[in-house]
């Protein structure tokens, strides 16, 4: 399918292709695509944890330290959109392990359940385990974003494949409003 037209705003130009033909970064520049109604990424701040982690918790408490940061929004309008990625893992036989992201002391997620949950049968099972979640926490002051973990019994392992490795990741976006 062939782009038609691509208007440009900036300069009041319109580019054509015909079919078959494919549109180039030549034909437009980065300003021709600018928006001042916001939707911009402002900043960016990531956090990695490569240690394996476990807990025997049944209440939702810090998975690692080092999955934690830290972020001081630029306007009070803005969004903050926070990914975390990790792997899960139990060996115990009907059992959960939950995930949830804090910002400051509020959990985003469930108060129960979190945002992310593992049901583990009859084998052990490591799966990894990310969410997505976008906050408008209403402020200008350095907010914390930290992963917590919890379990319905037994021990439940983060940042793991069940073997020691693997490791996790949390990064977070300020959206300009």
């Amino acid at each position: 399918m062939a782009i038609i037209t691509l208007n440009n705003r900036a300069t009041n130009r319109s580019d054509t292709a015909s079919a078959g033909q494919v549109f180039t970064a030549t034909s437009a520049t980065a300003a021709d695509f600018q928006d001042a109604s916001g939707g911009k990424v402002l900043q960016v701040v990531t956090a990695t944890d490569s240690s394996q982690r476990t807990t025997t918790s049944t209440s939702f408490v810090t998975a690692s330290n080092t999955l934690s940061v830290n972020i001081t929004p630029s306007s009070s309008s803005s969004k903050i959109f926070i990914i975390y990625s990790t792997a899960i893992y139990m060996d115990s036989n009907n059992n959960r392990i939950y995930t949830t992201l804090y910002r400051d002391s509020t959990n985003l997620g469930d108060s129960s359940r979190g945002l992310n949950s593992l049901y583990i049968g009859d084998n052990d099972l490591c799966v990894p385990c990310s969410h997505s979640i976008l906050d408008s926490p209403s402020t200008t002051s350095q907010v914390t974003y930290q992963v917590y973990i919890k379990v319905s019994g037994s021990t439940g392992y983060f940042n793991t494949d069940g073997a020691g490795g693997a490791g996790g990741s949390i990064t977070v976006f300020e959206i300009g409003a």
